[in-house]
């Protein structure tokens, strides 16, 4: 069966960016003029997929919106003459069709991803996380749903971090089968530099066989009662083979205040119309070196 739908957990609640993620989700943050939940949706689109499970919260509203039409926006576009903008602002309106879903309570990734069960069916899915930017995001979701066609099987995306950080992720130990694929012999969450058998990160791209849902039923809730898809799936190898797909190109993390900060510069810079302009800024700021403020 082939893979029609996509699962975008987006319930939670965005502690790192308080108080700013009180009223507004992080996943609509701008990287300058567009939302990151944009960029997650148009890869999606790009690889074919136009299913999109939305697993929200009651402060998610506004991704709702996002999607949503809004005739007196784009009345006083027209009015204003702004075709270039009202043509955007159509197309977010029209470029996916979303199902939202509502997670009553925030337990972990792997109870959102449980909380799709009813909009997915018996079928395979995509995962992808919505704080993840991937450069080529297409292709690696292309390329990941070749896997998946050729094996039949779940397939996670990875990616290469230094040795020294790999405790911050969760590190899949593998075995390669062909240039870039791998099958996964086991998961293991933020391990030390030291214990850890790889330095092969896991991504936030994943595509699963319905197999996972039974398997989350079955995880049991960790710290603060969630429920970890890492969890799950380390019960799923024990049934099924996990397939891994080594990504090449850059991987974007919005989902904390310094690395959101870095994206929004390097998307920035590489822009034609405010690139140039805010080199020169920068440039400026760093011959002045200025320090950051010391805060009581």
């Amino acid at each position: 069966m082939e893979v029609r739908k996509a699962v975008l957990p987006v319930a939670g609640w965005g502690t790192r960016f308080l108080p700013a993620t009180k009223a507004m989700p992080k996943e609509m943050f701008p990287i300058i003029d567009k939302p990151v939940i944009q960029f997650i949706v148009e890869e999606l689109l790009e690889a074919g997929i136009e299913n999109v499970i939305f697993v929200t919260g009651r402060h998610k509203r506004p991704i709702e919106h996002h999607f949503d039409i809004n005739t007196d926006l784009e009345r006083h576009l027209e009015e204003a003459g702004k075709e270039k903008i009202l043509k955007n602002i159509r197309e977010i309106s029209h470029m996916v069709n979303p199902i939202y879903v509502r997670q009553k309570q925030q337990l972990g990734l792997g109870h959102a991803v449980l909380t799709s069960e009813p909009a997915v069916g018996f079928e395979p899915f995509i995962v992808s996380l919505g704080d993840i930017i991937l450069e080529k995001g297409e292709k690696v979701l292309r390329d990941m749903m070749d896997i998946y066609n050729r094996f039949g099987k779940s397939v996670i995306a990875l990616f290469e971090v230094p040795q020294e950080d790999v405790s911050k992720y969760g590190i899949a130990k593998v075995k390669e089968i062909e240039d870039g694929v791998y099958i996964v012999e086991d998961l293991i969450e933020k391990p030390s530099p030291e214990e850890s058998p790889t330095n092969l990160a896991i991504v936030g791209r994943y595509i699963f066989t319905p197999k996972i849902f039974e398997k989350l039923r079955e995880t049991k809730p960790g710290k603060g009662g969630e429920i970890q898809l890492t969890d799950a799936m380390k019960l799923l190898l024990e049934e099924e083979v996990i397939y891994a797909y080594r990504i090449d190109g850059k991987v974007y993390d919005t989902g904390n205040p310094v690395d959101y900060l870095k994206t929004v510069i390097e998307f920035a810079l590489s822009r034609e119309d405010i690139g140039e302009e805010l080199f020169s800024f920068l440039q400026e700021l760093i011959s002045k070196q200025i320090q950051p403020i010391d805060r009581p």
